[in-house]
């Protein structure tokens, strides 16, 4: 019988439990698995000789990761690696908080993984800190890299790092004032709800306020470091007669989704977001890329990598397509018409 290496996920409880042991036969086993793995490749893939190790890093929840590890496993699949015997993964979750990061990734780096997959702002600036002056290659789905610092250019990252991008640059700011405008043709008062504890807070802040001064806007910005700080937020948003809410991207508050769009129902606030999933839990809006192709396709920088790429010369992918979904039971719970004009722009319609 063949026993195969599984990949496990922590969320920073037992420090013990996270490094999986391989005794003498389990490696002799894996060494067999392997060879039938190169042998069963789809045709036209390169074989793959060595396990690889890879790091998995990200900011968010385990459900919120789900679907999206199972995309990047589906791309790897695709290219002919399989979890436990040509490739073994181990996983770092944080949930949410993002103070354990720099930790998680210190544990990948000792236990001497690959390369290193980073997801949300703050794992990637975790990944950055940790493997500057080593080798370690970084691939990374992000927002705006190269205004973070994390790439020198889109063309040329330079350095360990590369990846994809989820967002066209900054003007995708003023996209959400201008798709907001649309649900409530005479918004003039517009707040922004973020994570101060995130990298990119103050450039969407930035982005966003002059985007909306731009459209003749007021912009309100409000924070919520942790999910206890949501009540004061909404609080405060509703004392400054806030006509609608811009809600950034952000792994505490995707992993808060529900009791957002609760709140925004509760204040009649109307509600754009940075992230899909944010509709599926009853927000009003979202527009922005479909994470789980981008998961899917950074198994491409992974394999390339793999097979003797370096970063730095791997230019970072941006995203074609963008979509826009609206949430029409939300729409109706907020007493709004949405216009048959937005409702044709829309990508996908919940109802």
């Amino acid at each position: 019988m063949v026993t195969a290496l599984q990949g496990h996920v922590s969320t920073g409880s037992d420090p013990r439990r996270r490094v999986t042991h391989l005794s003498a036969s389990a490696l002799v086993a894996v060494a067999a698995v392997a060879a039938f793995a190169v042998e069963a490749q789809p045709a036209g893939a390169q074989p793959v000789t060595n396990i690889a190790k890879i790091g998995y890093l990200t900011g968010d929840t385990a459900t919120v990761d789900e679907p999206r590890r199972n995309a990047f496993k589906q791309g790897l699949r695709d290219l002919g690696y399989i979890e436990g015997t040509n490739i073994f993964l181990e996983y770092r979750l944080a949930g949410g908080e993002s103070q354990k990061l720099p930790v998680m990734m210190a544990e990948l780096l000792r236990l001497k993984v690959d390369l290193v997959f980073a997801f949300t702002t703050p794992a990637i600036q975790a990944a950055k800190n940790a493997t500057k002056g080593t080798s370690v290659p970084v691939v990374f789905a992000a927002h705006n890299p190269e205004e973070l610092g994390v790439v020198a250019s889109l063309a040329r990252p330079g350095g360990n790092m590369t990846g994809l991008t989820l967002s066209a640059g900054p003007q995708i700011f003023g996209k959400y004032v201008e798709l907001l405008r649309g649900i409530v043709p005479r918004l003039s008062r517009v707040a922004t709800l973020s994570n101060p504890l995130n990298p990119l807070a103050a450039l969407q802040s930035k982005e966003t306020q002059s985007a909306a001064a731009a459209l003749g806007v007021t912009l309100l910005p409000f924070n919520a470091k942790a999910p206890d700080d949501l009540e004061a937020a909404f609080a405060a948003i509703t004392e400054k007669r806030a006509e609608a809410l811009v809600v950034f991207a952000d792994a505490m508050l995707l992993g808060e989704r529900r009791r957002i769009a609760d709140l925004c129902v509760k204040a009649t606030l109307p509600s754009m977001y940075a992230v899909l999933e944010h509709t599926e839990a009853g927000g009003l809006m979202a527009y922005a890329t479909d994470r789980l192709d981008i998961f899917r396709r950074a198994a491409t920088y992974v394999d390339k990598i793999l097979k003797g790429a370096k970063p730095a010369d791997l230019p970072v992918e941006q995203p074609l397509k963008f979509d826009l979904v609206i949430n029409l039971k939300t729409a109706k719970a907020l007493g709004l018409t949405v216009s048959p004009s937005m409702l044709s722009r829309a990508d996908r319609i919940i109802d």
